[in-house]
């Protein structure tokens, strides 16, 4: 390539062509240096150098004969071979006027001769120059010549070579790094066929750090999948041997069933044909797939909904087409939904049709909603009235892009409602005639009743009320409903009167009434606001009460065998009201009466599900635990003498205990279920005839149990041993699930082991099983070990002081957007002023900020980051005078530490609860604060 004309030292392109060969300053290398020498020697002159010109410097990277690594620019001649075409040669530069001045031939070396032939890069740039000196005027024959320009380009390939190889490194390590950091999963593989040519297996000749992570698999280097996954499916060593053979790379989404993930695949081949590897560039896709899979069948539970209800669907986008029709559209319009979508609205519906429709269609796809009653004929030619509303669509731009369609028939409502006005007349004289039966109602109902006014003052009762209670309406009216309750239970009666201020019905209120004797009878109420009046229904359910509790007692034993099945069933029985109500809740043309109803069932089953929730969680013993320290020995020997009667006269019963008393802290009756429900176990295993064993190893460890970490201790191990069938493999990891049970179904309910594993977890220890089959199984049962006791421990029940106060300023901290918000109003409801965090690093930050501003901390306990337990005990250390409130459904660290010290509102909470705890917590300030603007506007509402 052409040089440019003319040599410029600081020519920016030229300096960045010489830097591009980070050539500069380095430290001599033998390749430059042996070029020097062949260039001294070829052309007979004591030296030689190679030499490169930065912007104000020559600098010599080889020198053959002479020592200088570095000289100013205008110092010798090699600036003037870098202008010159071809070689450049001076035979004496004494006999040269404008050259006999040069530093270099007036000082050292004292040069008479130079030859230099210019270093030119690919791209055309000079720059540095190879020249031969001496001290005795010469020249140079042609061969020199051609053996001085030959050892230039050997130096620029020098160059080129150095350059290339610096580049591949840097690749290498650019890529190495690449390989360890990606999150997807790569890995070399080295196919290996059968002698048919099949591919069998392949061998993992390199892994990347997320191989593991995207694979579950370790230790992989120079082992073969059939080793690591015996069971891995063929079509994966099909598809790499195909890729091997042909050389055509493959991208492909597959499962894994040995592995149990999905995965996203891209392989093609390396090294040639004949090496038979695989490169391997994957991705789990397990979580991807599974979402998909919830989609389709969510949309395909949608679209099946959607069939079976009786109202027309549908959606129509911008362009007036449809996009989505149900099945009802085959009943209103003769055509299957198939055929609808892609259609327009015109096309459908018919000219004339349309442009009754196109006024609300457009006002639809302005944004506005729009309801209306059209006449519509059905294909049978019938013609009835659709009530149909367009309900617009927003995109993700927040632009309309379509509408929905609802259209119900409500032909059958339109005559219903004029067969009504027709029956007006007759009406007002049933009504009459209903107000007569209504006062006999009232007369002769064994139902007490009672209207009070807003205030709870007792208007009117029946004589139901009289003969129930004893108390005369004289001496009845004007007085407080609440005076007629029992007062223990005025407290509970107020909470749950509550909704009555807000014009919502109270239902199935049961009280302890107070008789005129002094007795007290078992009231169930139901109140209903109506008027400005409040209309209660009472049910006395004294005797039923007492008949229930009998019967209670004698049914325990059935009910804790019933509870698991009854809990399922309960559950789909309150989700069936809850999924039905909101169904119909949905509707546009719902009656308010009805949509009451439906909200109020609504709330009721979310109340009895709650309830259920805290029935199942103490029969599963995850409910806070009352430890207290006992003789573990002891304890051993009387639930040995019990067990005798719990596993019948076949099965030898032995123990096997130390000499001296051993001490633990646990739930003592805990303690006794969890070994009942393991002797039970066993009994059955040994078909009821065999030997049992209980045996206790004192002062020991607790090694690591099913992946978790084990612990010093010391802890005290129990031991129940049978001599039964043992357990099979794949159960010995789910025997601990709660419901898991290999019984037959009526004969176990698989809580009895989720009872002893939740017990020893709260207690502070943990059980291990060995088993197998034929050979008996070994329950070990770890409790933490302490000293013996120097008291009995104390009861810590307070009773609670029942004292409203207002006006505190508190720290919310909720992590859940819904509680919170919940959990703020009725705070201010409560007369407080709450701050809400949502997080217990952003409380600690706003305490930070106004250190003096609150009264009490209500904290949740399960949070992300630092959980509400830590942010107690932090401020338990740095703010000892600020009280902390925790509150949780459930949270193990509370079910564990039964002494945390912290005061604790159980979710789901009334705000009575609420408001007893924070008084409570707050009493303990040293000084009351002022009261808070915010919280006196609170208290005056």
């Amino acid at each position: 390539m052409p040089r440019p004309s003319g040599f410029e030292p600081q020519h920016p392109q030229r300096l960045a062509a010489l830097r591009a060969y980070a050539i500069l300053d380095t430290p001599p290398e033998r390749a430059f240096d042996e070029i020097a020498e062949m260039a001294a020697q070829a052309c007979g002159t004591p030296m030689a150098h190679i030499t490169f010109i930065d912007a104000d410097r020559q600098w010599i990277k080889a020198a053959a004969g002479h020592a200088p690594r570095a000289m100013p620019l205008a110092s010798g001649f090699c600036t003037e071979a870098m202008r010159t075409d071809g070689i450049l040669i001076l035979p004496d530069l004494t006999a040269e006027p404008d050259r006999a001045g040069n530093a270099r031939v007036t000082g050292e070396p004292h040069l008479r001769f130079y030859a230099g032939v210019a270093l030119v890069t690919p791209d055309g740039w000079v720059i540095g120059t190879l020249c031969v000196l001496d001290r005795e005027p010469r020249t140079l024959s042609d061969q020199q010549v051609f053996v001085l320009k030959a050892l230039a380009r050997a130096v620029m390939t020098q160059l080129e070579s150095r350059r290339t190889e610096a580049a591949l490194r840097s690749n290498a390590e650019r890529h190495r790094s690449l390989f360890a950091i990606i999150d997807a999963g790569f890995c070399f593989v080295e196919l290996i066929f059968a002698a048919d040519g099949r591919p069998v297996d392949y061998r993992f000749l390199e892994v990347n750090p997320a191989f593991e992570t995207q694979t579950g698999l370790h230790d992989v280097v120079g082992r073969t999948m059939r080793e690591l996954v015996p069971g891995h499916e063929q079509h994966w060593f099909d598809l790499y041997g195909q890729v091997a053979r042909t050389g055509e790379p493959v991208r492909f989404e597959q499962a894994a069933a040995e592995l149990g993930r999905w995965y996203d695949v891209h392989a093609y081949r390396v090294d040639g044909p004949m090496r038979n590897r695989v490169a391997i560039l994957f991705n789990d896709i397990t979580e991807r797939r599974r979402s998909e899979m919830a989609l389709q069948a969510r949309e395909a539970e949608l679209r099946l909904v959607a069939d079976a209800m009786p109202v027309l669907i549908a959606f129509i986008d911008r362009n007036r087409v449809y996009q989505f029709a149900n099945a009802a559209y085959e009943t209103w319009t003769g055509q299957a939904a198939a055929d609808v979508i892609g259609r327009t609205v015109a096309d459908l519906l018919g000219p004339e049709a349309f442009e009754a429709r196109r006024s609300a269609i457009e006002r639809a796809l302005a944004g506005e909603e729009v309801r209306h009653e059209w006449t519509w004929t059905f294909p049978d030619g019938e013609s009835r009235t659709a009530d149909t509303r367009y309900l617009p669509r927003r995109g993700p731009d927040g632009q309309v892009d379509g509408f929905y369609v609802f259209a119900h028939d409500i032909s059958e409502r339109k005559r219903a409602e004029g067969l009504l006005r027709s029956r007006a007349d007759r009406l007002e004289a049933q009504v009459a005639a209903q107000t007569r039966d209504r006062d006999r109602v009232w007369t002769l109902s064994p139902v007490l009743k009672l209207v009070s006014d807003r205030d709870g003052r007792v208007q009117s009762v029946n004589p139901s009320w009289s003969r129930a209670l004893g108390w005369s309406e004289a001496e009845t009216l004007g007085r407080a409903a609440l005076d007629f309750v029992a007062d223990p239970e005025r407290e509970a009666a107020r909470a749950a009167l509550r909704p009555l201020c807000e014009d919502r019905r109270v239902e199935d209120v049961e009280l302890a009434c107070v008789t005129h004797s002094g007795d007290r009878r078992r009231v169930l109420w139901t109140v209903v606001p109506e008027d400005g009046l409040f209309y209660g229904f009472g049910r006395d359910i004294t005797e039923q009460r007492q008949a229930e509790e009998a019967l209670r007692q004698s049914q325990k034993l059935e009910a804790i065998g019933q509870l698991t099945g009854g809990v399922a069933h309960d559950f789909n029985n309150l989700l069936t009201i809850i999924r039905s109500s909101m169904e119909f809740l949905r509707r546009p043309d719902l009656a308010e009466e009805r949509r009451r109803r439906y909200l109020d069932a609504v709330s009721d089953t979310v109340d009895r599900a709650a309830k259920l929730t805290g029935q199942l969680l103490a029969f599963a013993r995850r409910q806070a635990l009352k430890p207290q320290v006992f003789d573990i020995c002891a304890r051993l020997r009387s639930i040995a003498d019990m067990l005798d009667s719990v596993t019948g006269a076949r099965i030898r019963v032995t123990i096997d205990l130390p000499d001296t008393p051993r001490y633990v802290r646990a739930d003592e009756s805990q303690f006794e279920t969890a070994l009942i429900n393991m002797a039970v176990n066993a009994r059955d295993a040994m078909d009821g005839e065999g030997g049992l064993t209980l045996r206790l190893d004192a002062d020991r460890p607790m090694p690591p149990i099913r992946g978790h970490a084990g612990a010093r201790g010391p802890f005290a191990a129990v031991r129940v041993s049978d001599t039964g069938a043992g357990i099979p493999a794949p159960d010995l990891g789910r025997i601990f699930e709660p419901f898991f049970t290999t019984k037959e179904v009526g004969k176990g309910t698989g809580l009895g082991l989720s009872q002893v594993i939740g017990f020893a977890k709260q207690s502070g220890g943990d059980i291990d099983v060995a088993s197998a089959v034929g050979g008996g199984t070994t329950f070990t049962l770890y409790l933490p070990q302490v000293a013996a006791p120097a008291m009995v421990e104390a009861g810590r029940d307070v009773q609670p002081e029942i004292e409203p106060q207002r006006g505190l300023c508190i720290l919310v901290v909720e992590d859940n957007l819904g509680v919170g918000r919940f959990c703020t109003q009725i705070l201010e409801d409560l007369g407080h002023a709450p701050v809400w965090t949502k997080s217990a690093e952003e409380a600690l930050a706003e305490l930070d900020s106004t250190p003096d501003r609150f009264d009490v901390v209500f904290s949740d306990v399960v949070m992300p980051g630092m959980g509400g337990f830590a942010l107690a005990r932090q401020l338990q250390t740095t703010r000892p005078d600020l009280p902390v409130v925790l509150t949780s459904g459930y949270s193990h660290v509370l079910a564990k530490d039964d002494a945390h010290g912290f005061a604790l509102v159980r979710k789901p909470y009334s705000a009575e609860q609420l408001a007893q705890v924070l008084y409570e917590a707050a009493k303990r300030r040293s000084a009351p604060k002022p009261l808070h603007s915010v919280a006196d506007g609170a208290a005056r509402d």
